[in-house]
Parts: structure tokens; C-alpha cells; sequence
């Protein structure tokens, strides 16, 4: 037993999944992980850099794995009584309020979250935008179980919900965007995050929406970069993608090219 209790923290999927999966079987897919949080615009331009790469054909399936410097976004389903305190006074604590193009109402975006935005050929993958974010929910719930966590489903409510000392709450976003058959957008797991910020606002559209995260519910720290590498092998598992991390000409390439350090190429 170690500090975590009986939290499983090595990232490997089971022996089962992993033997009935072969090479052969694996799509290839680009794993890109940017160290520093971000502001949501530079995110957002990447993320529409990937999507036209991959509609022409030039970058494979991508998923895009960060944090966001704070920043609240409001989906196409935001209502102004969303917005809790008001817009006013969510910018004058510091953080950006950016409308979106995804589904769903507001949420919030800070440094201790991990974002991962997939840009898919969705038709590769599922039969539609609910098949697809029913797998993004299999994922997370999937990486929450390496940690001894239990993450449900609540129905007509997309995302993952785990049950804390203050009953039920909501430890991770999904929200989505379906562009000529190219995915955008995706979704957020509160890993070691200061989760005030989700009190001033009406979280997902969802009254008295309760919001946790896996430091609380470990009573300790938690590391995104280890958070981050199990994410990318459940994901990967699921969605059967062999990932390939870029180099460092690849990150300096357009259309893909971040000139953004990764986790990796960082602690090399």
C-alpha cells in the first residue's frame, strides 16, 4: 500500500485487453502533449490547424492532451443565468469567459485540469456524436478505475460523476463538435485543481452541480503527467490507436507545428 491507499497507479490496461489487440489492429494516431498551460485562443488555433490537417490528409488521427491557463467557456446551450455571478465579475477574478462552438453550457478551465482534445475521423470510430461521447466517457471512466475510483454515467447529462464525501459530483466534462466528420473539442478531467472557480457559475447548465476531483477524493496530490499518460493508453486501447509522439521537427511543421514544448521532449 502506498500514499494513495490502494489506488492503482501503474497506467497499463488489463492483460485481456491487451492481448486481443495486435498491431495490425491499431490505427496510427499522433499524441501530442503541451507541458504549460495555455490561453484557450492559442489552444483553439491548434486545435483548427489539426482539424484542417486531418481533413486533407495531412496528420493522422491526433489526440491533443493540455491544461488552459483559467478560463471559462460557454458553449452553444450557455444561458445568462449560467453565468452565476455574471461575466462582469468571472473576468475581474482573472480568468477569460470565451464563447464556443461545441455543445453544452459553461464550464471552467484552469492549470491541475487535464484537456484532451481528440481531432478524429469520427466515422472510424463510432456511429455518431452520442456513440462518440459515449466512448470519451468509457475512457475517463476507464482512468479513474487505474486510481480505485468508480466514475459513472448520469443520464442526459454527458460527462463522469463519482460519488465524494458530499455525495455526488461531477469530476469531468465532455463537449464536443462535429466538423465535416472531423472531431473538435472534447473534454476535461479536474485531476489537482483549485475548484473554487466552478462555484460561481452554474456548471454544464446543472443547478447545485457539485464538482470534485481525483486529489480530493485521493486526499493528495495527484500527478497530471502521470494522469495524462493513462488517459493516452486507455484512449488508445478503446479507440485501438497506436500513437506516435511527434519530433521536433514535427512540432515546428505546419499545419501541426506548436512551437509549444511537449511533457516529454521537456524532461528528455
Amino acid at each position: 500500500m502506498n500514499a494513495f491507499g490502494d489506488i492503482r497507479q501503474d497506467s497499463t490496461i488489463s492483460e485481456e485487453a491487451a492481448t486481443t489487440l495486435t498491431p495490425q489492429d491499431l490505427q496510427p494516431g499522433l499524441l501530442i502533449k503541451i507541458s504549460d498551460p495555455i490561453p484557450y485562443p492559442e489552444a483553439w488555433a491548434l486545435q483548427q490547424r489539426l482539424h484542417t490537417a486531418r481533413l486533407w490528409g495531412g496528420s493522422p488521427d491526433v489526440l491533443l492532451l493540455l491544461e488552459h491557463r483559467p478560463v471559462y467557456t460557454m458553449g452553444r446551450r450557455t444561458e445568462s443565468a449560467h453565468l452565476g455571478v455574471g461575466e462582469t465579475a468571472l473576468r475581474q477574478t482573472g480568468s477569460m469567459v470565451q464563447a464556443v462552438n461545441r455543445g453544452g453550457s459553461i464550464t471552467y478551465h484552469g492549470p491541475g485540469q487535464l484537456v484532451g482534445y481528440p481531432i478524429l475521423e469520427l466515422s472510424r470510430y463510432a456511429s455518431g456524436p452520442k456513440a462518440y461521447v459515449q466512448m470519451l466517457e468509457e475512457v475517463l471512466i476507464g482512468t479513474l478505475d487505474l486510481w480505485g475510483i468508480e466514475g459513472y454515467r448520469v443520464n442526459k447529462n454527458p460527462g463522469v460523476w463519482v460519488r465524494c464525501d458530499r455525495g455526488e459530483a461531477k469530476i469531468a466534462s465532455i463537449g464536443v463538435r462535429v466538423d465535416q466528420g472531423i472531431t473538435l473539442h472534447g473534454f476535461a478531467l479536474n485531476v489537482d485543481l483549485d475548484l473554487e472557480p466552478f462555484s460561481l457559475i452554474t456548471r454544464c447548465g446543472i443547478a447545485q452541480c457539485q464538482t470534485t476531483s481525483l486529489a480530493e477524493l485521493c486526499h493528495a496530490s495527484v500527478s497530471l503527467r502521470l494522469v495524462a499518460e493513462q488517459v493516452a493508453e486507455v484512449f488508445s486501447a478503446l479507440f485501438t490507436i497506436s500513437w506516435t509522439r511527434p519530433s521536433d521537427e514535427m512540432m515546428r511543421a505546419d499545419p501541426v507545428g506548436p512551437r509549444l514544448p511537449c511533457f516529454d521532449r521537456k524532461e528528455a
